[in-house]
């Protein structure tokens, strides 16, 4: 299912084109063959999967940024302990002996 073209209620409107060598398109064709497309099918469930993989490292990237910057912060300002907080500190302490 990964593979599969985005399916769309609609004709497909939009066009892409590209220009390949004589190799790159033998290479594209045998791919295709081996898996029962067509050339297009192919190159487009192979297009869409990579432009997936590079949306998703980014977001992975961009959100690893930005919780190491909160992290970092809490760090660096951290919140002070409520009430509650430290009076639960203090009585685990007191239980523990620690």
């Amino acid at each position: 299912m990964k593979n599969e073209p985005i399916k769309s209620s609609r004709a497909r409107a939009e066009r892409l084109e590209a220009r390949v060598t004589a190799e790159q398109k033998r290479l594209i064709e045998r791919a295709a063959a081996l898996q029962g497309r067509t050339v297009t099918d192919f190159v487009l469930a192979s297009v869409q999967e990579a432009a997936r993989r590079a949306i998703e490292e980014h977001q992975q990237l961009e959100l690893s940024v930005r919780d190491s910057e909160a992290f970092v912060d809490a760090l660096l300002n951290p919140t002070p302990a409520s009430e509650r907080l430290a009076e639960t500190v203090r009585r685990y302490r007191q239980a523990t002996g620690a």
